[in-house]
């Protein structure tokens, strides 16, 4: 009896430490990537699907311990990334070719939208309603407010105030971040400022901005640029897609089902899923609003820059605004766009 009590609580003990371990493997499996940092160049809803993946717990569910940085602006996304301090990063799409053509090769891997969404210019109102400015032409001679020098939204000022012949008679000023933009417009340290969606949205909601160029609408932007532009994406560098594609494969996967989650889900859902952890700087209706209207017209769904949409970037880039066009020759679509981990996401 006592041999048989003995084999009994053996086979017990086997069985429970075989349990435990099963138990333990989705831990396991949790960091079987390892960890990244991603860093995002601001806060705004036009990185939702970064938003959503880290609420969402997607990244863990693929096994990779994600480090979420607000590295506050695309220039030093860009220096982190080069510098190693973050493995991937979202910004504005300009950060591959520039990052490559400094020695330092980046690669596109999944784009979040089809138009430029900081591509706007709002002004106060007072100065809109007394006809001071009511064109980009207007701004001549005035300070025009951009994040950092070299940046997105300093690129866009500069191409549109050359578009509007007013080129070399605004004073474009880099002010920091977003928040920083919009405070220096009210408080009228600026005439004018570059804007995303929901800049606009928050100057119109409290009563004193008005948009003078509204790149959001696809009437507008057709007109504009007649077609898809990536304006942000994620990128890493050329280094890890050859030495750790396992990894960039599960930060996709996850980043592409964050991008289903919020073509599925209603713009009241998806700001419910990610306001209070990431966007609650800004008026809740603010960021509920801009969602809607970036899943109709402005979210990348299908997340594939094409090489068209490329060649319409390095377009505005091109002509001396950032490089010459020489310059960007050396930084082609099939250097710095890299959609091979979207499109296996995505059973294409």
């Amino acid at each position: 009896m006592i041999s048989r009590s003995r084999g009994l609580t053996r086979r017990q003990l086997l069985a429970s430490a075989a349990a435990t371990s099963l138990l333990g493997l989705p831990a396991l499996a949790q960091n079987r990537l390892g960890k990244a940092v991603y860093g995002q160049g601001s806060i705004d809803p036009f990185f939702a699907a970064g938003y959503v993946a880290l609420k969402k717990g997607y990244f863990g569910a693929n096994g990779l311990d994600v480090e979420y940085l607000n590295s506050q602006s695309g220039p030093r996304t860009n220096q982190l990334l080069a510098a190693g301090q973050i493995l991937f990063g979202a910004t504005a799409a300009t950060a591959a070719p520039a990052l490559t053509l400094a020695g330092k090769p980046a690669t596109l891997v999944f784009g979040f939208d089809r138009k430029l969404t900081y591509a706007n210019v709002i002004v106060r109102k007072e100065d809109y309603d007394s006809g001071k400015v009511r064109e980009l032409k207007d701004l001549a001679g005035k300070r025009m407010g951009a994040t950092q020098p070299q940046s997105s939204t300093w690129l866009m000022a500069v191409y549109l105030m050359q578009k509007a012949g007013v080129g070399d008679k605004v004073d474009i000023r880099p002010l920091g971040d977003l928040a920083t933009m919009l405070g220096a417009l009210k408080t009228g340290s600026v005439s004018a400022s570059m804007a995303t969606m929901s800049m606009m949205e928050q100057a119109q909601a409290e009563g004193w901005g008005v948009p003078i160029f509204d790149a959001t609408t696809d009437a507008s932007w057709q007109a504009f640029m007649g077609g898809d532009v990536p304006g942000i994406a994620a990128l890493t560098l050329r280094d890890t897609i050859e030495r750790r594609p396992e990894v960039v494969q599960g930060f996709i996967d996850a980043l592409v089902k964050a991008q289903d989650f919020i073509s599925a889900h209603s713009a009241a859902d998806v700001t419910d899923t990610i306001y209070a952890d990431y966007l609650s700087a800004f008026p809740r209706e603010a960021i509920e609003k801009t969602i809607g209207v970036y899943q109709n017209s402005v979210f990348l769904k299908d997340n594939i820059i094409t090489e068209d949409a490329y060649a319409r970037l390095t377009a505005i880039m091109g002509d001396g605004r950032q490089f010459s066009n020489e310059a960007l020759a050396r930084a082609p679509y099939s250097a710095c766009v890299d959609m091979r981990f979207v499109r296996k996401a995505r059973g294409l």
